[in-house]
């Protein structure tokens, strides 16, 4: 989870920082006051797209710094990509993460106190963060977003068959491509395949050996100077085992060790004696010199036959290598690799129809993967259009039903990529031959239309948000951020948001920016953005509000008045409601989603472990604000990722 975020330089804020609740925590303030900055700086930290327009006037920079924890309880990928970018990680499992943004745009991100690339954070954040703002609200109008939805909830029945699906896919697509190239272009591949036979006929009729114009080339470096290698080598023989007409001037090394040898043995000193064996090693060795010596000159005879032989068979491989390559190894090269493409260039009719073949097995494959796929989408489409409809009775829309009609995509006559399923000719895209509608029936008396006809602003807010609270125990996240999804909500409707969030809470981390106070109630920690100006300057900053100001906030939220007595007291019943309903273990219609998600159940652990470290609600905040008898707290100064770590020091 993010324990806390420092945010310097960005938009409005100048120095902030957020201590946040391994609960809810709920940021609110004025508008204009820099609430979506609060946003911004998640969207940086997550590795988003940096902009230099968000670095705050005069600053050179603006830093966003956040502390992770619980980094080993969110599956196995986040502390792999911790320890790939060779992070550091403090000695409570915390890890701290950076990123800055120049006035110049340039963009920094650091991890454990490592640089690296900015997909890192991404990557990371993916694994412990999910951002939904009201730009989500839009993308759940996208058919292939509201497929994405359905695959998320469904899981392993879904996302099995449909990788099975890619593989046989692309598969399939590619035996189609070269049956429609072979078969369209059988004149130009034709004319090529005659071109790569006639340069496998030229080279396999002179049969070249690797290596052969190497050797070739020795051989007619010997044959052509005879005479000069016969005379060097018989001198070196006499000069080894003496003249050959026995000359006793000129004996030779051999003979002059035997003078040697003998000399010693005849010595009546030892250390003379000892030397003679290693004179017999040495004569041994010009022995077998000697030797070999003699076997060249035997074997070195002027040959001109033998060498305008060879001279032609030079010239021979010089017309392959002057047409394939440069020496003999590489035309042996590009014979092997004419002969593999002379396979992908056969047009004749046996090769077209084993392709046809192929293509026809692939389909068969790929039509049963796609049924598989739509079987298990059809089963989980039920099952979510269910529960989010439980959800949305509890969101004040207890008359409104959803579906999630999964239908095939219909292939016209002149589509490529068209696949008969179940008798039907449909179109096989990459996600498969689904097309998945929302579909809302907003009350009893209403027709069922697609959600982005039949839900106003404030109903697709609380769509938005039942999709999301049904979806968290599928969520291997442990934060969820929503920033002012409850936007067009009020009344008894807001109320139930704020529950909805609240039963949220105790399973993940929540961060919710809002404007309605029925939602800020059920904070168990409540930050304000407020703004001030000095000097023409605009400033904000971040408050921890203890209980007595809290009531002031909510009042202000209520009746826009700070000092609104009846604002008060219905800020006061609302804060009461609230921890009426978060102090019941199993409240009644807050659609407690199921426990039985091993996702849901590691976020809780988290959750619970940090909750353990931060105590009671009460606890926590006094915590937070030492002055909480006081007022609230304005957070300035060092934050605890710097005094742990420092981490900003060393970037």
């Amino acid at each position: 989870m993010l324990a806390e975020m420092r945010i310097q330089g960005l938009g409005v804020i100048e120095d902030a920082l957020l201590e946040l609740h391994p609960g809810l925590t709920v940021v609110t303030g004025e508008t204009g006051a820099g609430k979506t900055m609060v946003v911004t700086g998640l969207h940086l930290l997550s590795g988003g797209r940096s902009e230099a327009s968000k670095v705050r006037a005069g600053a050179a920079k603006a830093t966003v710094e956040g502390r992770f924890e619980g980094i080993d309880a969110s599956g196995d990928r986040a502390p792999t990509i911790v320890t790939d970018a060779g992070a550091d990680m403090d000695e409570d499992g915390s890890v701290i993460a950076l990123r800055s943004v120049g006035a110049d745009g340039r963009s920094r991100a650091h991890l454990g106190g490592r640089s690296v690339p900015v997909g890192v954070l991404g990557d990371l954040a993916e694994q412990l963060i999910a951002v939904h703002g009201q730009n989500d609200q839009l993308k759940l109008l996208r058919a292939a977003q509201q497929r994405a939805v359905l695959d998320r909830f469904a899981g392993d029945p879904v996302t099995t068959p449909l990788a099975e699906y890619r593989r046989i896919r692309r598969e399939w697509l590619d035996v189609i491509t070269e049956l429609e190239e072979r078969s369209s272009r059988s004149r130009e591949l034709a004319q090529q395949a005659d071109m790569l036979r006639h340069g496998l006929a030229e080279i396999e009729s002179v049969a070249p050996e690797p290596g052969e114009d190497t050797e070739l080339t020795e051989q007619v470096k010997r044959l052509s100077a005879v005479d000069e290698l016969r005379e060097a080598a018989s001198a070196a023989s006499a000069a080894v085992s003496g003249a050959t007409d026995g000359e006793p001037d000129v004996p030779g090394a051999l003979g002059l060790l035997a003078e040697a040898r003998r000399r010693l043995s005849a010595a009546d000193d030892t250390v003379l004696r000892d030397l003679e064996p290693r004179l017999a090693e040495a004569a041994t060795l010009l022995s077998d010199v000697g030797a070999e010596l003699t076997g060249y000159l035997d074997g070195l005879e002027a040959d001109p036959a033998r060498l305008e032989q060879i001279l032609a068979r030079q010239s021979d491989l010089k017309k392959l290598t002057r047409k394939y390559a440069a020496d003999v190894d590489g035309v042996l090269a590009w014979a092997d690799d004419a002969r593999e493409r002379l396979a992908g260039l056969d047009t004749s009719d046996e090769a077209l129809g084993e392709l046809a073949a192929r293509r026809d097995e692939l389909a068969g494959q790929l039509a049963a993967h796609a049924e598989a796929v739509s079987t298990a989408r059809r089963a989980a489409a039920a099952d979510l259009a269910s529960r989010i409809t439980t959800e949305l009775a509890g969101l004040a829309m207890g008359q409104a039903e959803v579906e999630l009609v999964v239908g095939a995509k219909t292939a016209d006559e002149a589509d490529p990529h068209a696949l008969t399923v179940a008798g039907q000719r449909v179109h096989a895209a990459t996600d498969g031959v689904d097309e998945v509608e929302l579909v809302l029936k907003a009350h009893s008396g209403a027709q069922p239309m697609p959600v982005h006809k039949a839900a106003s602003g404030g109903e697709l807010s609380r769509v938005m948000l039942a999709i999301e609270v049904v979806l968290a125990h599928a969520d291997p996240v442990q934060t969820l951020v929503f920033d002012e999804v409850d936007a067009g909500v009020g009344g008894r409707a807001a109320v139930e948001i704020g529950k909805r969030l609240a039963t949220l809470a105790r399973t993940h981390q929540v961060l919710v920016v809002t404007h309605l106070p029925q939602v800020a109630a059920f904070a168990d920690r409540h930050l304000v953005v407020d703004k001030g100006t000095a000097e023409g300057i605009t400033r904000s900053g971040v408050t921890v509000l203890d209980p007595g100001h809290r009531v002031d906030e909510l009042a202000r939220m209520l009746a826009g008045l700070d000092d609104s007595e009846a604002g008060r007291a219905h800020a006061e019943e609302l804060i009461a409601t609230a921890d009426t309903y978060k102090s019941d273990p199993a409240p009644r219609g807050a659609g407690t989603p199921g426990s039985t998600s091993r996702a849901g159940a590691k976020a809780a652990g988290a959750k619970g472990a940090a909750a353990k470290g931060a105590g009671s609600d009460t606890t926590a905040r006094r915590k937070a604000s030492p002055a909480a008898s006081s007022g609230g707290k304005k957070t300035s100064g060092k934050s605890a990722t710097e005094k742990k770590s420092g981490a900003r020091d060393r970037t």
